[in-house]
């Protein structure tokens, strides 16, 4: 027969081992707002890596189409400024990839536009050839769907978010932060000419990619097909986005 002692003594052993058992979980918290120096050098660096006049392949994809929103949008993860639906939505978008020629540093770019009910979101992704401690670059604007798409692309729309994906290690992202609570927004002056470059580069792309002209028509046709398949089945037609 066991004593009281021993008893609690077991119990207590065994508690301790079912403790060490449990796994441990790491949480990286990314500071969107105000990333520290090195972070910035990274940033600045990645940017100036991106080639503004590059050689592409013959080898090239378009795509578009209409998808169903029950989380936030995330070719990135939206900037600060972005509204999100509360209710379930629809998304048109149109994808962009091409390939860098030859042995550049990167391997390919993809642009993304996508149009819901609230935002107009605009994506640059490109990814490395060769990834080491850098694996892509990201880049994202947006705005409110009162404009329309041609007269976003038409526009020099700052750039709301930047994106590091990296080996091996957590992202660096720099994003427009709003003030929290009421409060006024923080002061973001020392990364302006972060966000202006990453502006610039996406202004070059989109040109490169001839996105002004090509995105209003895909999306134009995204919103045909989905006018005939309510027609079709004699379901009420869902307002589209407007798109001149």
């Amino acid at each position: 027969m066991f004593s009281p002692r021993i008893l609690l003594l077991t119990g207590l052993i065994w508690s301790i081992s079912v403790v060490a058992q449990e796994p441990q979980v790491k949480v990286n918290v990314l500071n969107v707002c105000s990333p520290s120096a090195d972070e910035q050098k990274e940033i600045g660096a990645a940017l100036a890596k991106i080639p503004r006049q590059p050689q592409f392949a013959s080898d090239f994809e378009v795509s578009r189409g209409r998808s169903t929103l029950s989380d936030t949008p995330d070719f990135l993860k939206m900037g600060a400024t972005a509204q999100v639906s509360p209710e379930v939505a629809t998304s048109n978008y149109v994808r962009v990839r091409r390939e860098f020629a030859g042995k550049a540093l990167f391997s390919t770019v993809q642009y993304s536009f996508s149009q819901d009910a609230k935002n107009l979101v605009e994506t640059l992704a490109l990814r490395l050839r060769e990834p080491k401690d850098l694996m892509q670059v990201s880049i994202e604007d947006n705005a409110s769907a009162i404009t329309t798409p041609a007269s976003m692309l038409a526009t020099n729309t700052p750039v709301s978010r930047i994106k590091l994906e990296r080996f091996g290690k957590s992202s660096i992202v720099l994003a427009r932060c709003q003030g929290s609570e009421g409060g006024p927004p923080p002061d973001q002056s020392a990364y302006e000419p972060l966000f202006r470059s990453a502006t610039s580069i996406m202004s070059d792309y989109r040109g490169l990619l001839n996105a002004r002209r090509m995105v209003p028509d895909e999306l134009a046709r995204v919103s045909a097909v989905g006018a005939a398949k309510a027609k079709s089945t004699g379901a009420p037609a869902k307002p589209a986005p407007k798109n001149k």
